[in-house]
């Protein structure tokens, strides 16, 4: 039997959770038609909550997370991946109930895997990782909703984390007018560097729940965060403007009213990176390895080892993550 390293997250006798890097065998991983060897994968939100034992994320345990992972299959029983081809897996049930990218062995069906594209390299992708995909999903559906750079300024809330820096850089390389709202003001420089014209404080964006409309600022919004922050965007969106919602950082329940639906025509797109099918999936990445290709991803990223990376799952749940944690597994 082949054994590796992973990342197992348990409770303690008393009931508390903690994570340890610890030695599996390839034959305890589940079924599936292929083998992986991950190379990189990326510490997302999802992931501190797996860790930290969320069941509304992770239902047993131990348990393995990481919801992204890039590496070279190992052993395949379908006809369209060969050994040897280097593969993209993100989402579906990847880290959740399924072990995930924090082992240097998964196992999967073939069904959760596209093949890297030439523009990227799996270190890229890595960096990109579900926050990459979810940014790229959000902008193209704002655009496809007929969002366009002259319309005006564009919010992105949460513009520190992994949706939004990676948001800021894209719709600034695309040519928007990118506002980053943080609470990590002490970050404005780097928000700046990757794109954003201006820095909107958080506490701005929680001022105004208690009123049915906002004066109009945004033609346009990613907004990563949820809770009533949400709700104040839509409330201050452009006549005709949309806001895509992919994250709930600040909450799962906002007070609403349906006045900036049906006053100002404005849109609220859902953005889901889980379970859209593997189609769109792909087009997303190869969107990202060609036109929407990010020359300075380096600029957002730190990289941990799997020893390393128990400590940045603490700091993402203290909400201290700035951009992009990279899981180095070779």
């Amino acid at each position: 039997m082949t054994s590796f390293f992973a990342l197992q997250a348990a409770p303690d006798a008393n009931g508390a959770f903690a994570q340890q890097v610890v030695e599996r065998d390839v034959a305890d991983l589940p079924a599936g038609e292929l083998l992986i060897r991950v190379q990189y994968s990326s510490l997302n939100f999802k992931d501190a909550l797996s860790a930290s034992g969320q069941r509304g994320v992770s239902r047993h345990y131990p348990h393995t997370p990481g919801i992204d992972a890039a590496g070279v299959v190992e052993h395949s029983s379908a006809a369209e991946f060969a050994e040897g081809d280097e593969v993209i897996v993100t989402g579906y049930d990847l880290g959740m109930n399924t072990a995930g990218g924090f082992g240097q062995y998964i196992r999967i069906p073939a069904g959760w895997a596209i093949k890297r594209p030439q523009g990227l390299s799996l270190r890229e992708a890595m960096i990109l990782g579900t926050a990459g995909l979810t940014a790229a999903l959000c902008i193209d559906k704002l655009e496809r909703s007929g969002l366009e750079p002259d319309d005006g300024p564009v919010l992105v809330t949460g513009a520190t984390g992994g949706v939004g820096s990676i948001s800021v850089m894209l719709l600034s390389a695309l040519g928007y007018n990118v506002a980053a709202a943080t609470g990590k003001e002490q970050q404005a420089d780097l928000l700046t560097r990757l794109g954003a014209k201006q820095i909107v404080p958080r506490l701005e964006l929680q001022s105004g729940t208690d009123r049915p409309l906002l004066r109009e600022q945004w033609a346009g919004a990613v907004d990563t965060v949820g809770g009533d922050i949400l709700f104040n965007v839509l409330k201050a969106t452009q006549y005709g403007g949309s806001v895509a919602c992919c994250g709930l950082t600040a909450g799962v329940d906002f007070q609403a009213s349906v006045l900036p639906f049906i006053l100002r025509g404005v849109n609220l797109l859902g953005v889901d990176s889980v379970e859209l099918p593997l189609v769109v999936k792909a087009s997303m990445w190869d969107k990202l390895s060609l036109q929407w290709k990010l020359p300075n991803l380096d600029d957002l990223v730190t990289e941990v080892s799997l020893t390393q990376l128990p400590a940045a799952i603490a700091q993402i749940l203290r909400g201290e993550q700035v951009g992009r944690v990279l899981v180095r597994l070779d």
